[in-house]
C-alpha cells in the first residue's frame, strides 16, 4: 500500500526466499518486521538507519532513503528505462496529466530489472 493505493513490487527470487525464511521468526504478527514494543505495529521508519549507524555511516554519509537513491543510480547506470526505475518505489507522479493517463504496471519488465540487479542473480 502506497498513498492509499495498492502497489505491486516485484522482488528478486533471492529476496523472496529470505523473506519466507524470516516468517517463522514472527509467527503471531501480521508484520514481517514488527516493532520491538508491539507485534501489532510495524518497525519505525528510522529502523533502517540504526544498522547503517552501527556499520559506521554518519547521517551525512548514508540513510535509509539513501539506499533508494543508490538503487536508482545503479539501475540508471545499467541503462534501465527511467519509468521502470521510478515505478519500483512508487513515488508520487508530479505531472497530473501523466497521472491521469499512466495506468501501465509493466510487471514483466520490472521483474527482469529487479532480478538483474540482485547481487546473487
Amino acid at each position: 500500500m502506497k498513498m492509499k493505493e495498492a502497489h505491486l513490487v516485484p522482488l528478486p527470487h533471492q529476496v523472496l526466499t529470505l523473506l519466507n525464511d524470516l516468517k517463522p521468526l514472527t509467527p503471531t504478527s501480521k508484520f514481517l518486521f514488527p516493532s520491538l514494543r508491539s507485534l501489532e505495529r510495524p518497525i519505525s521508519e528510522n529502523a533502517a538507519n540504526a544498522p547503517l549507524r552501527r556499520l559506521g555511516n554518519s547521517k551525512d554519509e548514508m540513510c535509509g532513503r539513501g539506499l533508494r537513491a543508490l538503487a536508482s543510480t545503479c539501475l540508471n547506470e545499467q541503462s534501465w528505462h527511467p519509468d521502470l526505475i521510478e515505478l519500483q518505489p512508487a513515488p508520487a507522479e508530479r505531472n497530473k496529466v501523466r497521472t491521469a493517463y499512466k495506468r501501465a504496471q509493466p510487471l514483466a519488465q520490472r521483474r527482469q530489472m529487479m532480478q538483474s540487479c540482485s547481487l546473487y542473480s
